[in-house]
Order: structure tokens, then C-alpha cells, then sequence
């Protein structure tokens, strides 16, 4: 990889487009094209949002984050960065990458202090050439129950995606080839750790997990290593000699004392390293004398819980020899679960200001209590030696008032991370993505902080959960972002604050699937809030949402929300609301349109374009893109499809101005991307349809893999003839679809029933039977979105020359299907097949297609050559070829060619380049 390349890697990873790119780097965006071509083909992933996933840590060494390990493509995330040598244990070392020979599930298992972190992190870097997938380093420690998945994700740079929980993407990034996870310090999420590792093994063949913990899993096929302290005689000494003489370089001593102290230490690392930090001021003589007036009150056995007792007097004895400021400093930072920093450190001491606080742990840290982390402005208590601390601060009665400061300083740290957003310039020294790192790294104190607060309102907890809602949704958290607002607005020392909580709740549910109806009973939870909080404006407002939400996104709801019910609350919010306030008008205008009539998803178009010109009124993006997507959906019910795509493209060009951190900017985007691809698809703009598609897969709320996005590129790729990709990527929208639970996903149809196609188009029949079955149970039963799928049959017939019961199909799509988005597919590929069979009414059914051919260029391309199939006509004929030239569908362009006795050659080439038989 060039230096270039690099740098274009770096801000694909902070999920820059190419014109930020070009603009960031100086170059074309042809240039910056070109780069991201070669990175592609380099690492053999599937599309940028695949480098972005991998880029990580893959910035340059000066500018990933200090202290941890840059990691390029195909080597580990968040690999401890080694600050001092690595000494002995050869044999679990050997023992462990033997074991991923034999399981793909291998702990290393131990006391705490044994040093089993420490081992797992070499034993990460050797292996890693092993895992060109390439993985990550966990540290457990800080994690709270139910945020192992968030700790995995963060380090591998995964984010959650609509209809795909973050357990699958993470499991999408880990299932790319042979990848390593290392989950280290599991001991106290054993449930949690045990279940996520069952679930990633069993759908990721290629991954391996080594985990530390001083308990096994008791997950089938674990293997365990055990990891014994250091021997005697030959390793303890030499750790000690070492770390002693970092702390004094001019250290010697006796051998024979040496060897004592070590035996007395049970030769625990990290007793040993407590010791020898001593031995500067205390002498190798001086620390066998003072420590063995401790270890004596131990004398006894020597087993493992003897060990782990020893290690807590060594601890006790290093935490006595500490003068008042320091074990003051020491306990209080117990509270944090993860590192901090000086500010944070300075937040919970009572009286205390930087530079003495920096200067007392300057202190701790020269005598191995507190651990810098590298480079870095960030400080860390190892758990054993926490768990000392804080049994310190119990004693000391200072742990409540100490945990209110902690509860503050998270209340502050998060409010300063949510003025800055996501795509922010990072601050000096940090990456572009600086923010997530920035958040990365608090945010589980911050989890802790909130969880550990006195139940029940309060205005800090309050501040602290409303904040942690908005950053996980910027996080793309976005379940956890849900939980987080739930619980703000139990927090809320007001039900009008309870009520704003609760509508963020509802936007971004839109993110989470399913949507409509979680998003419809927040939204009712909120009103009522708001009832109570005597705010009529705001009543009204949650009310029109509700309403608007069961009919625009009814598909989210397990059973549709009656018509009177319905109609019942938008009288409510009409008079709850002031009428001229111009977002409670433009509201309410929505729920009107949207509720005019029974059937769902069909607002009344001239209600609609008043909602539209309300919202304009009111000025707000959102509101404009939620009222014109009722414009759009009223025209195309009504058949007109240009209409509605040009309606879609307006709502394409307000996401610039859409906040992405918000959840309220949510349902828009989500909507707008999918439905601006679909009209695309319906009116045969089928270049536009891809580059949609594709720019949906870039953006960082959509992105990724989930089966929605894939979904809406595997439809146009199919119809312009990139067969190859559309079959790469039905397998993972499929398995998307699956690992989701196989809800009932009419929208998906259409594109199974493409793969269909493609499968049909190439002759293989066994697949497309697969998949067409496939089609009918993505839709829930065979009358649901079946239009595309019977125009598959009906291409595939005319294709394969198979025209038994062609007078049926015919029948069934010029009869049985409702105006729709695809039904100018079906009857253009109907009235062909009513040509190439010879059916007596087929001059019939090309009228009766074409009078609709004008809102679909396929379709017109595909009725010209039905025509000239039909009466010999050359022109049609030619005209056909340009128009499947116009729209960029290669291989209908191939099959016209036949029928061109100059140029069939040229076709018959075509269609063997595309995999496909030549038709009957």
C-alpha cells in the first residue's frame, strides 16, 4: 500500500466521500477514484464501506490513537501496545497456537496478576499473520452487562445498521475469512461473554476467539490453557531484574536474594512488578525485609487461592508505604471502571487542581499502582490492583460522595461530546474520527456513572441518559441509543423533558427494525407526557406523528391500527395544537393527508401537496421530506412514477441539510435512500437506481451489509446485467434477512426475485426455482409484492423459449396486478411474451402496455423490441438497442442484437461474456 493510498484508506475509515477526500488530499476525485479502485482489488473486499470497516487503526503510526497499535487491514484492532519486554512463557505460548489447531475456542486461564493479559496480547501479535481477516483486542474490564457486543464493535469499527443489530455486524466483519478476537478479562461477564462467543462462532467458520478469564466459559469445544504463575529460579528473576533496574538502572544484587524474593512472591508478575518498583529506594535486601514481615501472617499453603490473598498483601503493602496524598488520589480513583484522564481524575478529587493531581499521579505511576497508557494523556488501575482501591475507598466511607462526583463528571464529559459532532475536526494529535475515539474511550465510565446513580429522577442522571441516548445514536449504537432515552424520560425530573426524551426515542426507532410500531406506542407515550406536562403544542405534534407513522410505515406494525383509532387521535391533536405555530400546522397537515382514507400507505394527493407547501412554511428539512414522500406515494399509486421519482430526487437533496447525529433526521433518511432507488428501479433510470444504491451503502446510517441496502443494489444490478455481483451479494442479503429472525419483508421481494432472474436468464433451473420460492416467502404469501416476480417468470419464459403456460402468465399480469411500482415491467415483459409465444391477442396486449410505456424506459425499450419481434420491424428493433444503451442494461441490449442479423454476432459475444445461453 503507497503512502497515497494510506491517506485515501485513513479517510475512507472516517467515512469522507471522494469529493472530501479529493478536497482533504489535494487531488481529483478521479484520482481519489482511482485509489479506492486499487484498494478495492488489493484487499478483495466488495466495496468501500468493507475498507472503511477495515481501515480501523490503519491510519499512519504518528497519527493513530497513542498508545495503541496502528492496525492496517488483516492485523488486529486494539492491540496493547508493549511498554516493556516480554519475559518467558514459551511453553503457553506454543501450548495456545497449537490449541487453534485442535478449537476455535481457546482461554487462557488464571488469578488475576498472573499476567494472562499480557500473554494473550503476544500470543494475538504472533498468530496474527495467521488471520488475514484480520481481528481485534477486547479489553473486558470496563464493560458492563450487555455492552460486549458495543466493546467488540467499537474495536472493530462496526456500527449498528437498520434491520441489522449489531451482533450481526459485527459477526459480518468477523466472518470475512480466518479473523482472531481476543476477549480479554471475562471473568466478571461470563453469561454475557459466553453467549456472544456461541453465537459468533456458530456463524463466522472461519473465526478463532482467545479469551482470558479466571473462570472458563464452559462453552462446547473451549480449550483451555492454564497460566501458571512465573517459575522460580529461572523467569520471576528475570522479570524482576528487569523491571527493577527500569526503575533503577544502576540496580544489582545478590542472586540468592533475589531468588528469595521472588519464591516469597509466589513468582505472580504482577506482585513481582509492585516489588521491584520499589526497589530503588528499598534495595533488594530491604524489600526481602519488609516483605517478608507481611507474607509471613500468609504462611501456609501455597495454592491458588493463597496466591491470589499474597497478591492483595503485596498490593496492601505498596499501598501503605504511600503518603496521604497518594492513597487519598488511589482509592478515588476506583470509581473509574475504564482509564480516564487528568480532568476526569481531577473531577473526583475534592479540592484538587491539575497540576497537583497530575503531580501525585506522576507518583502512583512510578511505583506500578496506576498504568499509563503509551504515549497517551490516559491513566488505568489494573483490576486486581482496582478492586484494592476501592475496598480502600469502602473503608475511608468517601464511596458514595465519590461516585456523585464520578455521576457529575460523566454528565459533563457527555455533554462536551455531544457538542461536537461526529464529523468534527478531531483535536490536536487525533485521528479524523477523533470523536468516536474520544467517545470510545469514556464511554463505558459513562454507562457505569449512569447505572451506578441513585434511582429515580434527577436532573444529573437525567442530563447524563438524555446525552448518552444522542451519542450511541451518533455512535450508531443504535438499540442502545433506544434504551438510553427510555430511560432519560424515566430520569426526567419533568414530564415535559420525559416528553422530548420519548420523541427521540420514536425517531430513532426508525433506525431499529421494526420500526412503525415501536416508533407509534413511544409516540403515544410522549404525548401522554406531554398531556400531563400541559404542553398542547407538543401533544399535538406526537399525536400527528403517531398517526402519520401507522400509515406511512405500516409494515413495521404486527397488526394494522384501526381507521376510527386513528381518526380519533388526529382530533386530539388538532385540538390539543396551536394551528399557528407552523410546525404544529405542517404536523398536522401530514396526519391529514396520510389518515384521509381507510387503506394505509395511500395519503390523498391534494392533502398531500398541502402538507408539502405547509412544511415549507415551517422551514424544516425533516418536515419537507416527510410531507413530499406523501406527494410521491400519492402518484405513484396513482401510476404516475416519473412524478413520484421526481419528487424523491427533492427529497435526495435536503439529507445535506439533515443533522446525522440527531435521531430526528432518522426516518428520513432511512426512507429517503431506499424509496429514491426504488422509484429509480420503476422508471427504468437504472444508472441513477445503482448509484443510489451505492451511495446508500457509503452512508454511515445505512451503510455496511445490512439486507436493506443490499437489497435495493441487487435489484438494479440484476436489470442492467451485472450478474456476477448481483449473485455476490444476494447470499448476504439473504443470510441478513435470516439472522434477523425472517420477518415478513414484502419490500425485499422484488429483489430475491431478481436473483431469481439472473439465475433463470443463465439456466439454472434448480436456482431459480430456489429462489423464486425464496421471493414468495421473503413476501409473506404469493399475492404480496408479487408484480416483480411474475414479470421474472414472464422474462424467463421469453428467454428460455418455454411457453407452455404463457397464456396464463400473460393473463395474470395484465389482470390481476393493482397499479404499482413494477407492474410497467410486468406487462412490458407479459406483451412480449405474448409475441414470442404467438398468442392471438398479443397485438392486444402491446397496446394495452404501451399506454403505460411512457412512465418506464425499460419498459418502452422492451416494447419496441416486442414490436419488432412481432411485425419484422428493423427500426423498432434498433430503437430497442438504444434504449437498453440509454438505461445501461447489457444484457437485454445483447438479446435485441440477436434479432439483428448483422449483429448477432456482436450479441451472442455479449452473452457469453455474462454467463449466459443464448435464448431458445
Amino acid at each position: 500500500m503507497s503512502a497515497r493510498e494510506a491517506e485515501v484508506l485513513e479517510a475512507l475509515g472516517a467515512r469522507l466521500s471522494n469529493a472530501e477526500i479529493a478536497s482533504r488530499l489535494h487531488i481529483s476525485v478521479r484520482t481519489v477514484e482511482s485509489h479506492v479502485s486499487s484498494l478495492l482489488r488489493k484487499y478483495g473486499v466488495a466495496d468501500r464501506r468493507a475498507l472503511a470497516a477495515l481501515a480501523g487503526g490503519a491510519a499512519p503510526p504518528e497519527a493513530a490513537p497513542q498508545g495503541r497499535a496502528a492496525a492496517p487491514p488483516g492485523r488486529m484492532a486494539g492491540l496493547p501496545a508493549a511498554l516493556t519486554s516480554f519475559v518467558g512463557r514459551e511453553r503457553e505460548r506454543a501450548a495456545v497456537l497449537a490449541a487453534f489447531g485442535e478449537s476455535r475456542l481457546v482461554t487462557l486461564l488464571g488469578p488475576g496478576g498472573v499476567g494472562k493479559t499480557r500473554l494473550a496480547a503476544v500470543v494475538a501479535g504472533d498468530a496474527a499473520p495467521s488471520f488475514p481477516a484480520g481481528g481485534a483486542f477486547v479489553d473486558l474490564v470496563p464493560v458492563g452487562g450487555g455492552f460486549v457486543a458495543q466493546a467488540v464493535a467499537a474495536a472493530l469499527g462496526v456500527t449498528e445498521r437498520p434491520r441489522q443489530p449489531l451482533e450481526d455486524a459485527v459477526a459480518e466483519r468477523l466472518g470475512r475469512g480466518r479473523s482472531l478476537l481476543v476477549l480479554d478479562n471475562c471473568e466478571h461477564l461470563l453469561d454475557a461473554v459466553a453467549g456472544f462467543v456461541e453465537r459468533t462462532l456458530s456463524v463466522c467458520p472461519g473465526a478463532r476467539v482467545l479469551v482470558t478469564s479466571r473462570e472458563r466459559l464452559g462453552v462446547p469445544g473451549e480449550r483451555i490453557v492454564p497460566v501458571a504463575p512465573l517459575p522460580v529460579a529461572s523467569d520471576a528473576e528475570r522479570l524482576f531484574l528487569d523491571r527493577a533496574a527500569a526503575a533503577d538502572p544502576g540496580f544489582t544484587a545478590d542472586p540468592a536474594v533475589v531468588a528469595e524474593l521472588c519464591a516469597r512472591l509466589d513468582g505472580m508478575p504482577l506482585a513481582i512488578e509492585l516489588a521491584a518498583a520499589r526497589s530503588a529506594s528499598l534495595g533488594a535486601d530491604g524489600l526481602l525485609a519488609t516483605l517478608d514481615d507481611v507474607l509471613r501472617l500468609l504462611a501456609g499453603g501455597r495454592g491458588a487461592v493463597e496466591r491470589h490473598r499474597s497478591l492483595r498483601a503485596v498490593i496492601g503493602w505498596s499501598h501503605d508505604l504511600l503518603g496521604e496524598e497518594e492513597r487519598t488520589l488511589f482509592r478515588r480513583l476506583a470509581v473509574f471502571t475504564g482509564g480516564f484522564d487528568l480532568d476526569a481524575a481531577v473531577a473526583v478529587t475534592r479540592g484538587g487542581g491539575r497540576g497537583p493531581v497530575a503531580d501525585v499521579l506522576g507518583r502512583l505511576v512510578d511505583k506500578s499502582l496506576v498504568v499509563r497508557r503509551g504515549g497517551e494523556s490516559r491513566w488505568r488501575l489494573l483490576e486486581t490492583v482496582r478492586a484494592f482501591a476501592a475496598d480502600r475507598l469502602a473503608a475511608a466511607g468517601e464511596t458514595d460522595e465519590t461516585r456523585r462526583r464520578h455521576l457529575e463528571w460523566a454528565a459533563a464529559a457527555a455533554a462536551a461530546l455531544e457538542g461536537r459532532p461526529a464529523g468534527a475536526t478531531a483535536l490536536p494529535g487525533r485521528r479524523a474520527d477523533g470523536w468516536r475515539d474520544d467517545f470510545d474511550a469514556v464511554a463505558d465510565d459513562l454507562r457505569a456513572a449512569l447505572a451506578g446513580s441513585p434511582p429515580g429522577p434527577g436532573a444529573v442522571p437525567h442530563r447524563l441518559a438524555r446525552a448518552l441516548g444522542r451519542l450511541c445514536y451518533a455512535r450508531r449504537f443504535l438499540t442502545e441509543s433506544l434504551d438510553h432515552y427510555r430511560e432519560a424520560a424515566g430520569r426526567a425530573p419533568h414530564p415535559g423533558e420525559a416528553a422530548r426524551d420519548l420523541r427521540s426515542a420514536a425517531d430513532g426507532a426508525h433506525a431499529v427494525a421494526p420500526a412503525g410500531h415501536h416508533a407509534f406506542e413511544l409516540l403515544l407515550a410522549s404525548a401522554d407526557r406531554a398531556r400531563a406536562a400541559g404542553d398542547g403544542d407538543a401533544v399535538a405534534g406526537a399525536l400527528a406523528a403517531a398517526v402519520v407513522t401507522a400509515n406511512r410505515f405500516s409494515a413495521g406494525f404486527p397488526a394494522e391500527v384501526p381507521h376510527e383509532r386513528l381518526s380519533a387521535l388526529l382530533e386530539e391533536a388538532a385540538a390539543a395544537g396551536d394551528r399557528g405555530d407552523p410546525v404544529v400546522a405542517a404536523l398536522l397537515a401530514a396526519a391529514a393527508a396520510w389518515n384521509a382514507g381507510r387503506e394505509k400507505m395511500a395519503p390523498d394527493p391534494v392533502l398531500a401537496a398541502a402538507a408539502a407547501e405547509a412544511a415549507r412554511a415551517a422551514g424544516d428539512p425533516v418536515l419537507v421530506s416527510a410531507a413530499l414522500d406523501a406527494v410521491s406515494t400519492a402518484a405513484a399509486t396513482a401510476g404516475r412514477l416519473r412524478e413520484a421519482y421526481r419528487v424523491t430526487r427533492e427529497r435526495l437533496s435536503l439529507l445535506a441539510a439533515m443533522s446525522r447525529d440527531d435521531p430526528r433526521s432518522a426516518p428520513e433518511i432511512t426512507d429517503t435512500y431506499n424509496m429514491a432507488a426504488t422509484y429509480a428501479v420503476a422508471t427504468g433510470d437504472l444508472r441513477t437506481a445503482l448509484e443510489t444504491a451505492r451511495s446508500a451503502l457509503e452512508d454511515d446510517l445505512l451503510g455496511g451489509h445490512s439486507y436493506l441496502s443490499e437489497s435495493s443494489l441487487v435489484l438494479p444490478l440484476a436489470l442492467t446485467g451485472e450478474f456476477d455481483e448481483a449473485l455476490r451479494r444476494a447470499d448476504g442479503m439473504w443470510d441478513g434477512w435470516e439472522r434477523a429472525g425472517g420477518p415478513v419483508a414484502g419490500w425485499m421481494s422484488p429483489a430475491v426475485a431478481a436473483v431469481a432472474l439472473v439465475h433463470g436468464l443463465r439456466g439454472d433451473d434448480h436456482r431459480y426455482r430456489f429462489w423464486r420460492a425464496r421471493a414468495t416467502q421473503v413476501s409473506g404469501g404469493p399475492r404480496n409484492h408479487a408484480t416483480f416476480a411474475a414479470f421474472a417468470d414472464a422474462r424467463v419464459a421469453v428467454h428460455t423459449g418455454r411457453f407452455g403456460g404463457a397464456a396464463d402468465l400473460v393473463g395474470l399480469v395484465f389482470t390481476d396486478f393493482p397499479q404499482g411500482r413494477y407492474q410497467t415491467y410486468a406487462r412490458a415483459a407479459g406483451a412480449e411474451l405474448a409475441v414470442a409465444a404467438g398468442l392471438p391477442d398479443a397485438a392486444e396486449r402491446l397496446a394495452s402496455a404501451s399506454a403505460v410505456a411512457g412512465e418506464n424506459d425499460w419498459a418502452a425499450a422492451c416494447l419496441a423490441r416486442a414490436e419488432g419481434r412481432r411485425s419484422g420491424d428493423v427500426a423498432a428493433l434498433a430503437a430497442s438497442v438504444a434504449g437498453w444503451e440509454r438505461v445501461g442494461a447489457r444484457f437485454e441490449r445483447a438479446c435485441t442484437l440477436l434479432l439483428l442479423p448483422d449483429r448477432a454476432a456482436e450479441g451472442r459475444a455479449e452473452l457469453a461474456a455474462l454467463g449466459c445461453p443464448a435464448p431458445a
